[in-house]
C-alpha cells in the first residue's frame, strides 16, 4: 500500500490530475490495473486516500509533550527537503485541479488534509486547558483548525511551502493570543461593534 500510495503522488505531481491515469499508477507501483480498481472505483478517491497519507504523518497516538503549548504546537513541524518540498506543492496542484473539476470533493479534501492535523492540534490544546496554560473559554474547536488551514490554503491556493517560520508567526501571532484571552462566558460584547457617540 505505501508503494502504490506513494506511486500515486509521484504520477500525480510528475503529469497533473488529468494526467493521472489507473494504467500510469499501476505501471509506476508494478501492479496491475485490476488490482487497483479492485480497490478503488474512480482516481478520484484514489488521489484522497494518497493524500490522506501525507496528512496522516502526525501519530495521534505520539504527540510532543515539550511542557508548553508553544512547543508541542512548534515540534508538530516536520520540514521536508527542498525536492520533497516541490513534489507536495505540484500534488497539491493536482488536489485543486481535481476539485475545480468537482467541488463535491470538497468536504472529502478537508477530511483528509485538515482534519488529522486539527485533531491534533485539539488534543495538544485540550492538553494545555488542562494544565491551566490556556483559557478554558478558549474556542479551541475553531483554533484547532486554523493551521492545518493555513497550510492547505498556502499549499493548494498561493503554491506556497508551509514553512517553520510561516508557522511559527501563527503560533505567536494568532492561536496563543487568541487561546489565552478566551471568550467570556456571556459571549461578545455588543457595544464594541458599535462606534461611541
Amino acid at each position: 500500500d505505501s508503494a502504490l500510495m506513494e506511486a500515486v503522488l509521484d504520477v500525480l505531481a510528475e503529469a497533473g490530475y488529468e494526467g493521472l491515469t489507473m494504467a500510469a499508477v499501476a505501471a509506476r507501483a508494478g501492479a496491475s490495473k485490476s488490482t487497483i480498481y479492485r480497490r478503488w472505483e474512480s482516481k478520484e478517491r484514489l488521489v484522497l486516500d494518497a493524500v490522506r497519507g501525507m496528512s496522516e504523518m502526525v501519530d495521534p497516538s505520539k504527540l510532543p509533550d515539550t511542557g508548553t503549548l508553544r512547543g508541542d504546537l512548534l515540534a508538530l513541524f516536520q520540514p521536508e527537503s527542498s525536492e520533497r518540498t516541490e513534489r507536495t506543492l505540484a500534488v497539491m496542484a493536482g488536489l485543486a485541479a481535481m476539485l475545480t473539476t468537482d467541488p463535491g470533493l470538497a468536504e472529502a479534501a478537508d477530511a483528509v488534509m485538515v482534519e488529522p492535523w486539527a485533531a491534533a492540534h485539539r488534543a495538544l490544546m485540550e492538553r494545555a486547558v488542562k494544565r491551566g496554560e490556556v483559557s478554558a473559554a478558549a474556542d479551541i474547536a475553531t483554533l484547532s483548525r486554523v493551521v492545518a488551514s493555513m497550510a492547505a490554503y498556502r499549499s493548494v491556493i498561493l503554491r506556497q511551502p508551509f514553512t517553520e517560520a510561516f508557522l511559527t508567526d501563527l503560533v505567536d501571532g494568532v492561536l496563543l493570543p487568541a487561546l489565552h484571552h478566551g471568550r467570556s462566558a456571556a459571549g461578545p460584547d455588543p457595544a464594541r461593534n458599535f462606534p461611541a457617540d
